[in-house]
C-alpha cells in the first residue's frame, strides 16, 4: 500500500514544470524569500538568489518524487561554473524530461508484455 511515484508514466512539461516550481516554493520558503513568478525563463541565481547549496537541496527533493534517474548532482558535474550560474528552470525542465523518458523506455518491459 505504498503511494510513490509510478515509474512508466510520462509526465509532460507543464507537469514536469509544476512540480519543479512547487520544490523551488518550498525551498524558498525555509529562506523566507518570495517566489515571485516562476517560469522556464528563471534563473536559479539571479532571479531566486538560490546558490549551489540549495541545488543540493532541489536535486534532494526531486529525485524523491522521480526518483533515481533524475540525478541533479550528476547533470551539474557536467557544466562549467559560468553554466551552472546561469542555469534555468527551463534547462532543468529539459534535464528532467530527458532523464524521465530514457528511463520509462529503458525500463518499460514492466509493464507485462
Amino acid at each position: 500500500m505504498t503511494q510513490f511515484r509510478t515509474p512508466v508514466s510520462r509526465e509532460t512539461r507543464t507537469e514536469i514544470l509544476a512540480v519543479i516550481t512547487d520544490v523551488l516554493e518550498k525551498v524558498l520558503d525555509q529562506y523566507g524569500l518570495d517566489d515571485s513568478e516562476i517560469t522556464e525563463d528563471t534563473t536559479f541565481h539571479d532571479d531566486l538568489g538560490l546558490e549551489s547549496i540549495d541545488l543540493v537541496a532541489v536535486g534532494q527533493m526531486l529525485a524523491e518524487h522521480y526518483g533515481e534517474q533524475v540525478n541533479l548532482a550528476a547533470f551539474l558535474a557536467e557544466k562549467d561554473l559560468d553554466d551552472v550560474i546561469g542555469i534555468t528552470v527551463g534547462d532543468l525542465v529539459s534535464f528532467v524530461e530527458s532523464s524521465t523518458s530514457e528511463s520509462s523506455t529503458a525500463g518499460s518491459d514492466t509493464a507485462g508484455h
